[in-house]
């Protein structure tokens, strides 16, 4: 799903990726929903901050990987998609000083995530950063529930 790159549309966005999950069976006050919200609004927050370019939204995709036997998804991966290609976030950091008050979103996704990274977007302009959260080590099929 598409949202304006303003504060409300990252909160949207995180909302949106919040009641996906509780159709899923991950209620609201479940590990797993309170995680990849998380996630999703620091991603998001980030895509409105250093990803905006005028006249252009941000795109969020929430993807589930089911077991073989069914049920609910067992590794969620959250996708946010900005049109700025010049700002592409490190993968390895330092926390910033003590009194700043921003630079701390992707360490808090570095921590709660299983694994994240960012790629170019193949179609697009921009960029894409992802990240995943396993729930448990079981196997997965390539069936796949998702939202765009």
């Amino acid at each position: 799903m598409r949202f304006t790159s303003t504060p409300r549309g990252a909160r949207l966005a995180r909302r949106l990726v919040s009641d996906r999950l509780k159709d899923w069976g991950y209620g609201y006050d479940t590990d797993a929903n309170e995680t990849v919200s998380l996630i999703t609004a620091e991603l998001a927050a980030n895509a409105v901050r250093h990803g905006h370019v005028p006249g252009r939204d941000f795109k969020v995709r929430l993807t589930g990987e089911v077991r073989l036997t069914g049920g609910r998804p067992q590794r969620l991966r959250i996708e946010v998609s900005d049109t700025r290609t010049e700002r592409v976030p490190l993968l390895s950091f330092q926390e910033p000083p003590g009194d700043a008050e921003s630079g701390r979103g992707l360490l808090i996704v570095a921590g709660l995530a299983s694994r994240w990274g960012v790629a170019p977007r193949p179609a697009a302009p921009g960029k894409t950063v992802w990240a995943e959260y396993v729930l448990q080590d079981l196997p997965i099929s390539p069936r796949y529930l998702e939202v765009q």
